[in-house]
């Protein structure tokens, strides 16, 4: 054999070696991806202590925009404006219904004048 066959012959192992190498480190990423895939449970062990932690953050988030803060001033200058037209029957559901929705708001947030109101139901 002359020096250009050996040369030859190792080219032709290595073109047979490197494709070899990739395929197998693929599949070797792939086998360890799936493994940690499997150890997780498929991420919801993962899910599962975060999600309700996210959700929570999002609404504090929610609770604090100032869309919000404003519709529920509205709102219950809406609901106020009703309990005090109406009747004394349908006074105690709108206290109820007051009540209600101001507990679902900060109550520093809302308008002096209807906290002052908010704060009054809840002493009668």
């Amino acid at each position: 054999m002359t020096y250009r066959d050996d040369f030859k012959q190792v080219e032709r192992e290595v073109a047979w070696t490197a494709p070899r190498l990739i395929l197998a480190s693929v599949l070797v990423m792939a086998a360890l991806y799936g493994f940690g895939f499997l150890a997780t449970g498929g991420n919801l062990a993962i899910y599962r202590f975060w999600a309700p932690k996210q959700a929570a953050a999002e609404r504090q988030v929610f609770l604090n925009t100032p869309s919000y803060i404003e519709g529920k001033n509205e709102y219950l200058s809406r609901l106020r404006m009703e309990y005090q037209a109406a009747d004394e029957g349908h006074k105690t559901a709108l206290r109820e219904m007051i009540l209600s929705e101001a507990s679902s708001v900060d109550n520093t947030k809302l308008q002096p004048d209807l906290a002052a109101f908010i704060q009054s139901l809840k002493e009668n």
